[in-house]
């Protein structure tokens, strides 16, 4: 994990920047963020690469990467092969990932002035030295002339405007796609961190489970995922919204449209809510106690796509008894944590 050093730098000079070429990827189970320093975000796009089916599996062709390729999930013909390479915030599918990594590198139009970019890449806590190694390897391919790995919480907190480096204590809690990451940092390094591998994917099967249990309607992910950014909540205490979505008859496979309200959608997500909030209780109960008085004192930050799920943070305050906030811009305080701390040079150092 990264972590401070005790000397204090003050940014890159000119002569640095021409020579030091470096982009921060956060390449997340649901999307893939790159950021520059002089460009900020460039790319934020699904993660997901589409390939043309042939006979010949040396010459493999790209057909569609980010958003393109993710309409293609679940509709795509016998000939393309629409895939997601990134689970619980890991590389699952190593040559899948480069071609995509490589593609968004293309996209973004990042052009180094001189030689090849140094990659600074956001990791869980959990991952392991093989799935470090994956990632190391698939930027390589990609085009890296060096890779840095810096932990998710870490990134998340520089990137939401914490005080990262003093001795005060902060909580970040870090939803993603498939993972949510519990960081408790100080003094620039991580005093607790832990990863449980349940994020947005994990709420939107969640629907899908309860949908297809009660109405015996089979909705497709993109449906469940929209279902839930449209009227999903963390809680049941508020005005009932209603709306409908159309699946697949589990009886005669015939389309079947049904009505659902955000209490539907609660009661759904209950499960894999509850290990997002048991998940922060342990990081209150096992962090050292000085730096929960801090945590108790200055609040809980949520970051990650999952941060927006209506009224989640009061639904986390509700449980710890402590003041919960959504960071600004939740999505991008991975990737902008990475490049940030990139950008400083020496003053981190990474795995």
């Amino acid at each position: 994990m990264a972590r401070a050093m005790p000397h204090h730098t003050t940014g890159p000079t000119l002569f640095q920047r021409l020579f030091r070429n470096t982009i921060a990827v956060d390449a997340g189970t649901a999307n893939t963020l790159i950021y520059t320093d002089d460009g900020g975000i460039v790319l934020n796009q699904p993660s997901v690469v589409c390939f043309e089916k042939g006979a010949d599996a040396n010459h493999v062709r790209v057909a569609a990467v980010g958003s393109e390729a993710k309409q293609m999930l679940g509709r795509a013909p016998s000939t393309l092969e629409a895939i997601r390479p990134v689970r619980h915030g890991v590389i699952a599918n190593f040559s899948a990932a480069e071609h995509m990594i490589r593609e968004f590198i293309e996209m973004s139009k990042v052009r180094p002035l001189f030689g090849r970019a140094e990659f600074t890449i956001c990791v869980p806590a959990g991952a392991t030295e093989v799935e470090r190694r994956a990632i190391r390897e698939a930027a390589a391919a990609a085009g890296a002339s060096k890779v840095n790995l810096i932990g998710e919480s870490l990134a998340s907190a520089v990137g939401a405007g914490l005080p990262v480096s003093s001795a005060r204590g902060s909580m970040v809690v870090d939803i993603g796609g498939g993972t949510t990451e519990v960081g408790v940092i100080a003094l620039g390094g991580l005093a607790y961190s832990a990863s449980v591998k349940v994020g947005g994917d994990q709420f939107d099967l969640a629907i899908v489970n309860y949908v297809r249990s009660l109405y015996g309607v089979l909705l497709g992910d993109q449906t469940a995922e929209h279902v839930k950014k449209t009227i999903g909540s963390a809680l049941l205490d508020v005005p009932v919204e209603r709306m409908h979505a159309t699946g697949r008859s589990a009886e005669d496979g015939l389309p079947r449209t049904v009505e659902l309200t955000n209490h539907d959608v609660t009661d759904a997500i209950a499960g894999p809510l509850r290990q997002v909030v048991e998940a922060v209780k342990a990081g209150l109960e096992l962090a050292p106690p000085e730096l929960v008085t801090d945590i108790a004192h200055h609040g809980v930050t949520l970051t990650g796509g999952g941060s927006l799920l209506r009224h989640l943070d009061r639904c986390l305050q509700n449980e710890i008894g402590i003041d919960v906030r959504v960071a600004d811009e939740p999505l991008t305080c991975a990737v902008r944590g990475a490049g940030m701390a990139a950008a400083m040079l020496d003053a981190y150092a990474f795995d």
